[in-house]
């Protein structure tokens, strides 16, 4: 009777959202920025995810990404509130 055995070199490893990695400085990562299979990923999750490490040589993308993350505004609301607000600003220097 033989007996072989294979091992395998692994790395603990876990896992969590940006929600919760807000605030932390993590030494290496891998973050994947897919869209998820509910709701939906903005620039802003994607911000967050991005600078948890201590330099862009820690960080590994899992799996490549639409580019439209970065290129689309997150937002139509917030874009229409931020013209409102920039007209109200006009409106006030103009009234100074």
């Amino acid at each position: 009777m033989e007996v072989t055995r294979r091992q395998l070199a692994l790395t603990a490893a876990y896992a969590f959202t940006d929600y919760k990695s807000q605030g932390q400085t993590i030494e290496y990562i891998i973050i994947d920025l897919a869209k998820p299979p509910s709701g939906g990923l903005s620039p802003f999750n994607a911000y967050v995810a991005l600078s948890r490490s201590r330099g862009r040589d820690n960080i590994r993308l899992l799996r490549p990404f639409s580019h439209d993350l970065f290129t689309e505004h997150p937002s139509l609301d917030l874009k229409a509130e931020m013209a409102r607000l920039g007209g109200l600003n006009e409106e006030l220097k103009e009234n100074l």
